[in-house]
C-alpha cells in the first residue's frame, strides 16, 4: 500500500510540473487552428497532385485537427487518398508537447517531425501515383466560410477555455500513463518490464503501430511516455505515431460509409507505421 501511494504521489507531482508548459503550447496551437484551419483545408482541396506533399507538411502541425479535417474532406472525395494518409502519418497528436516538456529529450522533436513528414510525403505521393486517379478536388468559394475544428471541444468559449480543457484531458492521460508505467516497473522490475515490451526486438514496432491505431490521444501519450522512460525504441515511437491519426480514423469510419475501404486504409496505415518504424530501428 505504501508503494502504491508513493507512486501515486510521484506520478501526480511529475504530471503537475509540466502543466503550465503544456497549457502554453496548447494555447498557441488552438490559436493557430482557430485562425487558419479553414484556409488550410481550402488549400488541401486545391493541392491536386501535390496533395501528399501538402498533407505531409500540414499534418506535422502538432494537433489532431487536420486528421479530422482530412477524414471529412476525403469522405466527400474533396481530397485524394494519398493526401489524407499523408496527414494521418505526419500527425503527431500529443507527442510534441510531451517531448518538449522533457528538456533532456526535447531535441527529439525535430527528428520526430522531420522523419514523419518524409514518410508521409513518400507514401502519400506513392499511393496517389499507384492509384493514378484523376484529380477530384473541388474548391468552391463557400468552403472558405466553413470552420472546421479538429479537437473534441468546440471553440465557442474561446481559445483560452478550449486550451484549458484540452490541457486537463492530457494531464489525466499523462498522469494515468505515468502511474501505470511506474507501477509496472516497480512490481516487475525494469529488466522484466523491458522483456514484456520486447525491448530491442524487431517485433516492437509492430506492437507500437497497433497501439497507434487507437482512435484517441491516449495512444500517443502512452507511446511518448514509454519512449521517454526508455521502455520502447525510437523506431517504435515513430511506428506508433505514424499509424496514429488521433480521432481521424474514428471520423473516417463515421463519415465514409464504405466499410471495406476503411478497413483497407487502416491496414495500410498500420503497415506503413510498422515497417517505417522497423526500418528506423534497424538503421539506428
Amino acid at each position: 500500500m505504501h508503494i502504491f501511494i508513493h507512486i501515486l504521489e510521484h506520478s501526480f507531482i511529475d504530471s503537475v510540473k509540466i502543466l503550465p508548459f503544456i497549457f502554453l503550447v496548447y494555447l498557441i496551437i488552438e490559436y493557430i487552428e482557430h485562425k487558419n484551419n479553414t484556409h488550410l483545408s481550402h488549400t488541401l482541396m486545391k493541392s491536386g497532385k501535390l496533395g501528399g506533399v501538402f498533407g505531409g507538411i500540414l499534418g506535422s502541425i502538432p494537433q489532431c485537427g487536420f486528421s479530422v479535417i482530412a477524414s471529412d474532406l476525403y469522405s466527400k472525395r474533396a481530397i485524394t487518398l494519398g493526401t489524407m494518409l499523408a496527414i494521418f502519418i505526419a500527425t503527431s497528436d500529443e507527442a510534441i508537447p510531451i517531448i518538449l516538456s522533457e528538456p533532456s529529450k526535447a531535441h527529439f522533436v525535430i527528428l520526430v517531425i522531420l522523419i514523419k513528414v518524409i514518410i508521409a510525403i513518400i507514401f502519400g505521393t506513392l499511393i496517389d501515383f499507384i492509384l493514378n486517379k484523376k484529380d477530384k478536388n473541388i474548391c468552391e468559394e463557400k468552403d472558405h466560410h466553413h470552420h472546421f475544428h479538429g479537437n473534441c471541444e468546440d471553440c465557442q468559449g474561446g481559445i483560452l477555455k478550449t486550451a484549458f480543457i484540452h490541457t486537463i484531458k492530457i494531464f489525466i492521460f499523462l498522469f494515468v500513463a505515468t502511474f501505470v508505467l511506474t507501477y509496472i516497473i516497480e512490481i516487475f522490475g525494469e529488466d522484466k518490464f523491458s522483456y514484456l515490451l520486447l525491448k530491442n526486438s524487431y517485433l516492437q514496432p509492430f506492437i507500437s503501430s497497433l497501439i497507434g491505431l487507437i482512435p484517441n490521444c491516449a495512444a500517443s501519450v502512452i507511446l511518448t511516455k514509454s519512449f521517454l522512460e526508455g521502455a520502447i525504441s525510437f523506431g517504435s515511437l515513430i511506428a506508433g505515431l505514424a499509424s496514429g491519426a488521433g480521432v481521424g480514423l474514428l471520423v473516417l469510419y463515421k463519415r465514409n460509409k464504405n466499410l471495406t475501404e476503411n478497413i483497407k486504409i487502416t491496414l495500410v496505415l498500420y503497415l506503413i507505421g510498422a515497417f517505417s518504424g522497423l526500418l528506423i530501428q534497424i538503421l539506428l
